[in-house]
């Protein structure tokens, strides 16, 4: 089910509301966003109420079975207690499927200069923008991304939002794929460009993805974070999810990252970069300026307390190989590492622990480098069965989860060249529970 995220002023507690509180003989709710109707411009509201509005795909699995193409439409819901309780709109549904059988995940927006809403929703193999001036009555206005883009799998959960970068506003376009994703299977591509409130135009159709790890997908971010635009994701992967070795549970999100803009040789890329309020929850147990060592330092000291859930920070020399090891008590090891001659950044989880439940698991994954920086600037978040790496400050972006059989204990940098670590920090992260 992909869905909205329900912000708090903390975002270390965030909260997941699902969309099964209205079910009706449409079908099942299958993908949606929500808004505040600021302005009732639906109409849903009394003197003194503001409205939430949900816009979901209402899924019907009966037409879908006979094989129909118009199974999935556009309905709406709202609420008037803060999310408490929720009215489904008696017109629905509001956007009806012109037949096409993936019609779907609409995130819809306030476009203030032209005083409507705009929906951007996935069909198929690309995206279609619409328009509403109430959220009842929906136009066409444009496609985006028949001939641009990967296309590996199909186009799903879109988000559209504008960031401030130098004074202008960089639209952006996050396009989910499934399968088609640069390490294998799912993941999220994105587009930067100019919108005009009809038409999306990229500045440059190179294929580009927020993260090359294989393990974030189907993200959004939230309306209501001022000038700060904030992202989470799901991390999983449809290559494996439905066979993933857990017990109680299946799948987890990412931690929050705000997004950004900055350019290299005046190209537009998206940055990723762990969200301030992380810092609430971390203890430090290790900080130096430097590190000097000669081949390897091992730092497993430092994470000793950790119980699998720790964050290292560092900055290294690009013009050399490195790797991050950590391991367990069984000889279990997870790799991160950086190809100074190919220019990639990797995680290599071929011997991390459990991995006989999908074929195509253990395996080595790559990212690009895109700084051109000498130096590299490294922070890290493990979490007991997921990493997260963002490199050169949230340029080169990886997440990936394994299975180890016991906690990992032991961390140890290793580099032929590298004869010191700048900027070390170690920290453990508490729970929020």
């Amino acid at each position: 089910m992909h869905w909205g995220h329900a912000v708090s002023k903390d975002l270390v507690k965030w909260q997941h509301k699902p969309t099964a509180l209205f079910p009706d003989s449409l079908g099942y709710i299958f993908s949606g966003s929500a808004v505040v109707d600021v302005n009732n411009t639906a109409g849903f509201a009394k003197a003194g109420q503001t409205a939430l509005v949900a816009i979901f795909t209402h899924h019907n699995a009966k037409l879908e079975h006979e094989k129909a193409t118009n199974y999935q439409n556009q309905s709406l819901a709202y609420s008037l207690d803060d999310g408490e309780t929720w009215t489904k709109y008696e017109g629905n549904p509001v956007l009806k499927n012109p037949g096409i059988v993936d019609f779907r995940d609409p995130k819809v927006m306030w476009y203030e200069p032209q005083k409507k809403w705009i929906m951007t929703l996935a069909t198929k193999d690309r995206i279609t923008f619409y328009s509403s001036p109430d959220l009842k009555e929906w136009n066409k206005e444009s496609e985006f991304g028949a001939e641009i883009g990967a296309h590996g799998g199909v186009w799903e959960c879109p988000d559209l939002f504008p960031i401030m970068h130098k004074g202008k506003q960089v639209w952006v376009l996050l396009v989910s794929i499934n399968p088609g994703g640069p390490n294998g299977g799912s993941a999220t591509q994105y587009f930067t460009g100019a919108f005009d409130g009809k038409t999306f135009v990229p500045k440059v159709e190179k294929t580009k993805f927020i993260d090359y790890g294989t393990d974030n997908y189907a993200g959004v971010t939230w309306s209501n974070t001022g000038e700060r635009k904030i992202f989470i994701g799901w991390m999983n992967n449809w290559q494996y999810a439905n066979v993933v070795p857990t017990q109680g549970w299946r799948g987890a999100a990412t931690i929050p990252r705000d997004l950004d803009i900055t350019e290299v040789n005046g190209e537009h890329f998206l940055t990723s970069q762990p969200s301030k309020e992380l810092a609430t929850l971390q203890k430090v147990s290790f900080k130096k300026s430097s590190v000097g060592f000669s081949k390897e330092v091992n730092l497993s000291d430092h994470i000793k307390n950790a119980n699998g859930a720790f964050k290292i920070d560092m900055t290294l020399d690009a013009s050399n190989d490195f790797q991050i090891v950590l391991s367990n008590k069984v000889g279990q090891e997870l790799t991160i590492g950086f190809d100074s001659e190919q220019r990639t950044y990797y995680i290599d989880r071929t011997k991390s622990g459990k991995s006989d439940f999908e074929a195509g698991f253990a395996k080595k994954h790559t990212a690009p480098r895109i700084s051109t920086s000498k130096e590299i600037k490294l922070s890290l978040f493990a979490d007991v069965a997921s990493v997260e790496l963002f490199a050169d400050d949230g340029l080169s972006v990886m997440t990936d989860i394994f299975f180890p059989d016991e906690t990992i204990s032991n961390l140890k940098v290793v580099s032929g060249k590298t004869k010191s670590l700048k900027n070390v920090l170690i920290a453990n992260i508490q729970s929020i529970h």
